[in-house]
Formats: C-alpha cells, structure tokens, sequence
C-alpha cells in the first residue's frame, strides 16, 4: 500500500453516526460501535450518535463525522447533502457520487456507458414483464445488504418477486442471472485490496447469509490466479473511475467463464472487524485502527 499524509485521529473530535431509518440499521449500530472502539483506542475524541430518521444534530465542535449509517439516508447522498450544508467534513464519498452509486440503475447506466463488464439487464415499472429469459435477478434498485433481491429460476416466482420489490419504489431493475465465483474488491483511493471469493454454504449470498455467523466461507485472499486477480482488480477500479468515487468502497465481481462482471459498489461497506473490507487490508498489514485513519484521511484529502 503507498502511503498517505500522516492522519492523527487524536488531533481531531470525531463524531461518530451510525443507524438510520433504512433496513440495514441494526448492521449500521455494529458497525459504527466497532470503528468508534477502535478510534478511542487510538485516543482519540469520539461522540456516537444513534440516528432513528432523517434529522441528525451534530455535535459543536466536530472536525469530522464519521458516516456509518448503511442504506437508506447515510448512503444514499442525503446525509452528506445535509452535512455539505452544514460545512461539516464527512468520510466517504460526496453527496453525487454516494447517489450515483446507490442507485443500482443509475450504476447500471455508468457501467454501460464506460464499457464496464456488468450483466445485462432492464428496468422495470409496474405492469410490465421481464423481457430477459430465465434465470434472472430481480432487485429493488435503492437498497443495500441485499434486502429486496431475488434470484429466478422459474416463472411462477417473478411476480412475487416483483411485489416485493416495488414494496420499495416505482421501478426495479431486471438482470440476466450470471453463473460464475462470488468476489469483492475493496478499494481505499486509487488502490485495489486483495480479492476476496464469498462462498456460501446455502443458497446465494443474502441478508441472512451475510450476517449469520458460520453461514458463509470467506477465502482471504480467493484462490485465483495472478492473471485472474489483476483482471478482477483492474475492472473492480474501472467502477469507481466511472461513477466517479476516490475514497473507499467494496465493489462486487462475480468471475464468470468469459471474464469478471460488476454487480454492484458499496460506498459504504460493512466496518466491523470481521466485515469484508477489514478481512481485506488485514491480509496486507492494514490492522483495523489503522484502516479507520487511512478511510479518514483519504476523506479529509477529497476535493470538496
């Protein structure tokens, strides 16, 4: 890893925001108490606060607010509206670019537009029917943790699928189901961390895979070959450079037989020491505090 400006979180107070009103907040709560943990261990000047809606208060004196609200209002642009207003500095991405990613259609269409791999895909409203053959993946586009995601293989399944969905908003996007290994890159700036495959021992990676313990395998780095893992890593950092993003964030591959595939990015990824991302920069050195300070210090250094 190069490395950056020295960032001391002890020369700073530090205001940690964690829930939010969206499906993932009992995620955000773990992982906004581990990195303020970690943060305090380092010494330095840390306020938590729980936000339940779309009001957040912060404290006087905040020199930087560190954005752990997943989903709904802390990724999706809203927030960081909010605190662009407030003049207040934030980690992560700003109030576009959080937007842009957020939006699995809109990502969509950055992808498509730079020549990004990405499975084909459609938008939806209601009335309408997947134009796509089996199998397919239908999504609710605005959330994250893969809340509202479907996998199809047979037709009696689409239109509960898609209720479901537009539980959610007016539009869902469709995608061509892709065969291949499950992968995420995380990427801290302009720097791919080590790929990791994502294996798990029933059915796809959703919500309760994600976060029950022993459910999923994750092999650290995936077992590929050098060539392979430059090919994944490369296309992991053609995503950011089209939505435009420069701090961090976990991009989802999946490396089918003609070449990795981007499904989505997280701009606000899992944080908590067994989260992805962290299993990723532990395997080159990059202990959790240390990678708490390297997310603050690329988002002190993002143009404004």
């Amino acid at each position: 890893m190069s490395k950056l400006s020295p960032y001391d979180p002890c020369d700073r107070n530090l205001t940690v925001l964690m829930g939010g009103p969206g499906a993932e907040a009992e995620v955000s709560m773990r992982s906004g108490a581990a990195v303020s943990a970690a943060l305090r261990s380092s010494g330095a000047r840390v306020r938590e606060i729980k936000v339940e809606n779309c009001d957040v208060l912060i404290p006087e004196g905040t020199e930087l607010v560190f954005n752990l609200i997943h989903g709904t209002f802390g990724e999706d642009g809203a927030l960081q509206q909010i605190l662009d207003v407030m003049g207040i500095a934030y980690t992560g991405e700003g109030a576009a670019e959080s937007r842009l990613a957020f939006d699995k259609i809109l990502t969509k269409k950055a992808l498509e537009k730079y020549g990004v791999p990405t499975p084909r895909w459609e938008i939806l409203r209601k009335g309408e029917m997947p134009s796509l053959s089996l199998p397919i993946v239908i999504k609710a586009p605005k959330q994250g943790s893969s809340v509202g995601v479907h996998l199809i293989h047979s037709g009696e399944k689409i239109a509960p699928a898609m209720s479901d969905c537009f539980l959610y908003g007016e539009e869902i996007l469709v995608e061509e189901l892709v065969s291949g290994r499950e992968l995420t890159v995380g990427i801290l700036g302009t720097e791919a961390l080590p790929v990791v495959e994502i294996k798990p021992h029933e059915g796809f990676y959703d919500y309760t895979n994600k976060y029950t313990k022993g459910a999923t395998q994750y092999l650290v780095p995936a077992p590929l070959t050098t060539s392979e893992t430059s090919c994944v890593q490369e296309v992991a950092l053609a995503a950011t450079r089209a939505l435009g993003l420069k701090v961090y964030c976990r991009v989802d591959v999946l490396l089918a037989e003609s070449g990795p595939t981007v499904l989505e990015i997280n701009t606000i990824p899992g944080m908590t020491e067994t989260s992805l991302l962290p299993k990723a920069a532990a395997f080159v050195g990059l202990d959790f505090i240390s990678l708490c300070c390297r997310i603050a210090a690329l988002s002190l250094a993002k143009p404004v």
